[in-house]
């Protein structure tokens, strides 16, 4: 008997130390997995940014407040067999608008592609007082028989055009005339929705360490057509200038810094090598 209730004891221990020990497994299992619930939400802080509550809006934020101009640029691709004759119908016009003083307006530059799309032209207006002068212009246009002339016979040259209304970042250089010779390069950037505060913040830190050079000419993002893009312009003097003053920017201290932070905003990218027309102020 008294055999009996030892082994009916031993029995209960062993169950007792069994559930025991389940209990401690369990706990064990609670405490890792809330030491990975915890490692995961702070892997996801590294990675997943963080938005801020904007009180204005970004055009408000970072572009010029001493002045009102807006800028528009064209991409025109011509037809390959038209593209001398719309050269020389461009040279004919564009500068007929860009010097009379009833257009508020200035053609700030005109190019031809060289590397990037083949046959295409770019031109980037100025208008001195922003919408109401862009309003302005095209109205007068309108009634000018002779643009409209000239407009019949581009529009038949060309294959496809498409354009953008743009502001200036505040911490670019003013795009103004330039003697050259030199090449130009626009690099175009396709931004996430959302993060144009964030390249801003970190390109008014970095443009200081591309002007040794005079290399950059104007910075834009767009305001109508494809938005959230961005255009830097440069200039120099010829493919190798470009490489080697590229080059130069990585041994500047900080320069690292901002392509690390910019890269992830970065959807789309692309980069234009041009070349100006007789009639570009940016030569």
């Amino acid at each position: 008997m008294a055999t009996g209730a030892l082994q009916t004891a031993g029995t209960g221990l062993s169950r007792a130390a069994t559930v025991a020990g389940h209990r401690i497994f369990l706990l064990r299992g609670l405490a890792s997995s809330t030491q990975k619930a915890r490692e995961d939400s702070w892997l996801k802080s590294l990675f997943v940014r963080k938005v801020d509550p904007r009180k204005d809006a970004h055009s408000n934020l970072l572009s010029k407040k001493e002045t009102s101009s807006l800028y528009k640029i064209q991409f025109h691709n011509v037809k390959p067999e038209c593209l001398e004759t719309y050269n020389k119908l461009c040279e004919e016009v564009l500068p007929q608008i860009h010097e009379e003083k009833i257009y508020p307006c200035t053609l700030v530059g005109t190019w031809n592609t060289w590397y990037g799309d083949q046959d295409q032209a770019v031109h980037l207006w100025r208008y001195e007082g922003g919408y109401p002068a862009l309003t302005e212009v095209m109205n007068k246009l309108r009634q000018n028989k002779e643009f409209l002339a000239f407009r019949k016979e581009r529009n038949n040259m060309l294959l496809s055009r498409k354009n953008q209304l743009l502001l200036e970042f505040s911490f670019w250089n003013e795009p103004v005339p330039r003697k050259g010779p030199s090449i130009y390069e626009l690099r175009s950037y396709q931004l996430r929705p959302g993060t144009m505060i964030e390249w801003g913040n970190n390109w008014a830190r970095a443009i200081r360490f591309r002007q040794e050079n005079e290399e950059a000419v104007a910075g834009f993002f767009s305001q109508i057509g494809q938005l959230y893009m961005v255009h830097h312009l440069w200039a120099y003097k010829d493919l190798q200038s470009r490489d080697d003053t590229r080059n130069a920017a990585w041994q500047k201290e900080g320069w690292d810094e901002c392509v690390y932070y910019t890269v992830p905003l970065i959807q789309e990218m692309e980069s234009r090598i041009m070349i100006p027309l007789k009639i570009s102020p940016l030569q």
